[in-house]
This record gives structure tokens, C-alpha cells and sequence, in this order.
């Protein structure tokens, strides 16, 4: 074990400690309440930025997608796709994906 001797700095490191506290009007809890209202701040930042970036996107992937289905729709009425049925989901596929990725990415910002 160790010995809890104590010599003279010891001491005054003692004393200094079980001083009273000092009294500062509040400004402790000032400053804790801004360093909470950065860190939420921080934290909300990047998913609103993702939601406005969808939103904003949203009118375009649609109009990518119609197009993408035109294309995929007459490849597959001219038969160069082995299979049409394949062909006439892609949209499907594409949107249930997007949708899929966003769903894991949504989740893995909140966990932080």
C-alpha cells in the first residue's frame, strides 16, 4: 500500500481545494448553455443540409429516372435486353435503391 504521507505542498494543495467556491453570477452556466446550443447546432447541421439537398434534387432524380425508363423501355421493345420484364422494373429498382441508400445513411448520422 501507499503510505499517505503528506509533506508541506501537499498540504497547501489541500487547502487550496477546500476553499469555498468563487461566485461568478451565473456565468458557468452561461457558458455550458452555449457549448450545449454548439453542439446542437453541430449536430443538426449536416442531416438538414442532407434534407434540403434532397428536396432540392428531388424534381431532377425524378426527371433522370423517367428518362432512364424511356431508354430502358425501348432497348427492351427492340429486344437487345435478354429479358423485357427485367428491363421495364429498372425504375423500380433505381428509386428502391435511392430510397435504401438514403434510409442507411439517415440512420448513420443519427447514431452520432
Amino acid at each position: 500500500m501507499v503510505e499517505k504521507m503528506q509533506d508541506a505542498e501537499d498540504r497547501l494543495l489541500e487547502s487550496m481545494f477546500q476553499s469555498e467556491p468563487i461566485v461568478d453570477d451565473g456565468f458557468s452556466h452561461r457558458v455550458m448553455g452555449r457549448i450545449r446550443r454548439q453542439i446542437w447546432v453541430r449536430r443538426l447541421a449536416l442531416p438538414i443540409a442532407m434534407i434540403l439537398g434532397v428536396a432540392i434534387a428531388a424534381k431532377p432524380a425524378v426527371q433522370l429516372v423517367t428518362i432512364g425508363s424511356q431508354v430502358f423501355g425501348s432497348l427492351a421493345t427492340e429486344s437487345v435486353l435478354p429479358n423485357a420484364a427485367l428491363a421495364s422494373q429498372m425504375p423500380v429498382f433505381v428509386v428502391v435503391g435511392l430510397g435504401l441508400a438514403f434510409a442507411v445513411l439517415t440512420f448513420r448520422l443519427f447514431e452520432e
